[in-house]
């Protein structure tokens, strides 16, 4: 797969809050597929396990097998590329920017 269509799925994966916070809940640690669908008893199963396979089609989880149990392990690599390739980039320009006005407001 392409950097760039790995991307699109990464951004697909995480513009929808209810997939945000699903991996706010695996953050600190793996939850079963149970886990999280007790985590979120507003929404059914079907639809929990239908965020989980966009997740996993973005590699932000990881999914294991575990006799009948399936355990979801969050993978942060591919949020730490967006960072590294979009924000840090748009972060250090922003920064430049607020330098240079403090320095002509001091002027």
């Amino acid at each position: 797969m392409s950097s760039r269509s790995q991307d699109d799925n990464v951004f697909k994966a995480l513009a929808h809050p209810r997939r945000r916070e699903i991996l706010d809940q695996l953050k600190d640690a793996p939850r079963t597929t149970g886990m999280l669908c007790e985590a979120f008893p507003d929404i059914d199963r079907c639809t929990v396990m239908l965020h989980l396979k966009v997740l996993e089609e973005a590699d932000l989880i990881v999914a294991r097998r575990d006799g009948r149990e399936r355990w979801n392990h969050l993978n942060a690599l591919p949020i730490k590329q967006i960072h590294d390739r979009w924000i840090s980039q748009y972060a250090g320009h922003a920064l430049s920017i607020i330098d240079r006005l403090k320095s002509d407001l001091e002027s």
